[in-house]
């Protein structure tokens, strides 16, 4: 026999909980996208790149092709090469900051058009050379560096990868996705969040975290770089701040 004290149990239990449920729910659905946690102190650099690319705050190092070219055109730094290329920010940077600017991976009908590769360096040093800015494109020859490495949509956009590069050769794998929601889509502008904070390095993308890491031995200074291959890039509003 049914026992409506039972259900009735049952029933205000289901009341109670409801609130419970919904808050987890929406918990769950909101919290990638936080805001990462940091105030701004100072702008550091800004580039909108209206009167081209300044070489002296530029640096680029490019695999050569005759159909490779890095340029910027109506205020964006393009990415146009058949193989690797990095361009690098002339400015040593420091302590804790904050990096972001726009990209999109763009998909047509040209050339070097490939869905692949927003990937970037930060926090670069080379333990045997003062001077960073001596290698030609080629992804291999960034083996002996000290930095960190997000490429998102890697490898024809099937892989999205966090590394650590150690200075040895050696490229530590700190975290990998390979679903879609963490690979590219073409002609889609991302905007990029790379924060580095109290020895700690995140990776944001449309203000979703993609990587964080709490470094034990941090890279506290370096340089930051523009890292693709194969495909043609459109890169805007570039800024660096100082954060706390």
């Amino acid at each position: 026999m049914l026992n409506l004290n039972t259900v009735t149990d049952h029933l205000n239990l289901h009341t109670l909980l409801k609130p419970l449920y919904t808050s987890l729910l929406l918990l769950a659905f909101f919290r990638p996208f936080a805001q990462p946690a940091y105030t701004i102190d100072k702008l550091l650099f800004k580039d909108d790149f209206e009167k081209g690319i300044d070489t002296t705050i530029w640096k680029t190092e490019v695999a050569p092709h005759p159909s490779s070219s890095v340029y910027a055109q109506q205020g964006k730094l393009i990415l146009d090469t058949r193989g690797g290329v990095t361009v690098w920010l002339n400015k040593l940077l420091d302590g804790n900051i904050l990096i972001e600017y726009d990209r999109t991976v763009l998909k047509d009908t040209g050339p070097n058009d490939r869905v692949s590769d927003l990937n970037q360096f930060w926090m670069a040093s080379d333990p045997r050379n003062a001077y960073l800015f001596t290698r030609t494109g080629v992804l291999e020859e960034y083996d002996s560096l000290q930095l960190y490495y997000a490429g998102m949509g890697g490898n024809t956009n099937s892989t999205t990868r966090f590394r650590k590069y150690q200075g040895n050769g050696e490229r530590t794998l700190l975290q990998e996705y390979k679903d879609s929601a963490h690979l590219l889509q073409g002609n889609t502008r991302y905007h990029i969040k790379i924060l580095v904070k109290n020895g700690s390095s995140s990776f944001w993308v449309n203000n979703v975290l993609f990587f964080t890491y709490k470094d034990q031995q941090p890279l506290t200074n370096g340089y930051f770089g523009f890292r693709s291959t194969k495909s043609r890039q459109t890169i805007s509003n570039v800024r660096v701040y100082r954060v706390r």
